[in-house]
């Protein structure tokens, strides 16, 4: 079928559109208080910082350092955070380390004791690349599945002795995916322990599955228009608006239609938007599918 409106006769026509109001997912339920400064607050939460109805909250971190003089003396500082209900993300974060002559390693516990690390190394800065955290100057690794705890721990080789003039410090960290640009300069920048970096947290609604939570609808998070999605990283479940929906599906019609007609412009011919779908047609006058594709 041909997927254009093929012209059939000449005569003016008009598309008609019809715009209906979007729904915004950062809403507040009735009563509740909706804004703090700049800051939306959407249901079902407080007045917390950086967190997302799509399951994920964002908070702020320091870096644990090792720093060495001349003796082979060290400063150092280890740092980690630890718990009860928040589970690091394993797919939005990092551990990253910076140094020429740095193990980094991070630990915790999910259950039972585990570890994961990288090794950093280089005996000057002629191979060091910026934005890049391969081994040489800086190192990256995943973090396992259902950590809720970790601390950061380092060490050195030769206490820094070969690099101590362009590198006296190692740093590890956790820090969210794409969050952080490496730079040589970070090598010898002394200040970098007082750098922050964010690191993502998932929430979850509860500790039940979907499945569980269905048996009890009074207590059942997912509202209408929205579908139930069970955690990846712990127990519990989210929610989300269905496709051809919007919005915050922790609320009482919180999920609205999504006018595709107005959103996508998928149609060469005229859109008809109808509650979670749309479909496309072509003028009188015209034959075809009226699609653009």
């Amino acid at each position: 079928m041909d997927l254009r409106c093929l012209f059939k006769q000449i005569a003016p026509f008009a598309v008609k559109l019809t715009i209906l109001a979007t729904w915004v997912a950062g809403h507040a339920k009735p009563g509740c208080q909706s804004k703090c400064g700049n800051l939306s607050i959407p249901y079902p939460f407080g007045t917390v910082l950086y967190i997302s109805p799509d399951g994920y909250l964002r908070i702020q971190t320091a870096a644990a350092y090792a720093c060495y003089n001349s003796s082979g003396r060290s400063s150092h500082q280890f740092r980690g955070i630890h718990l009860a209900k928040f589970p690091i993300s394993h797919t939005k974060n990092m551990f990253t380390a910076i140094g020429c002559d740095t193990y980094a390693y991070v630990q915790g516990s999910l259950g039972h004791t585990y570890s994961t690390g990288c090794l950093t190394f280089c005996y000057n800065t002629t191979d060091v690349i910026n934005g890049s955290c391969s081994g040489i100057g800086c190192c990256q690794t995943v973090i396992p599945k259902e950590v809720r705890g970790y601390t950061v721990s380092l060490s050195s080789s030769y206490s820094h002795a070969y690099v101590l003039d362009f590198n006296p410090c190692s740093y590890g960290f956790v820090v969210e995916d794409g969050a952080y640009n490496f730079s040589v300069s970070h090598l010898a920048d002394n200040s970098f322990s007082n750098k922050t970096f964010p690191v993502i947290l998932d929430w979850t609604i509860g500790n039940q599955t979907c499945k569980e939570a269905k048996m009890h609808p009074l207590n059942y998070a997912c509202k209408e228009n929205s579908a139930c999605i069970d955690a990846e990283n712990g127990p519990g479940y989210l929610c989300k608006c269905v496709d051809g929906f919007q919005g915050n599906p922790y609320l009482l019609y919180g999920c609205q239609d999504m006018n595709e007609c107005d959103k996508l412009k998928p149609c060469s011919g005229t859109c008809h938007n109808t509650p979670g779908s749309y479909y496309c047609s072509c003028p009188e006058g015209f034959e075809g599918d009226g699609w653009k594709n």
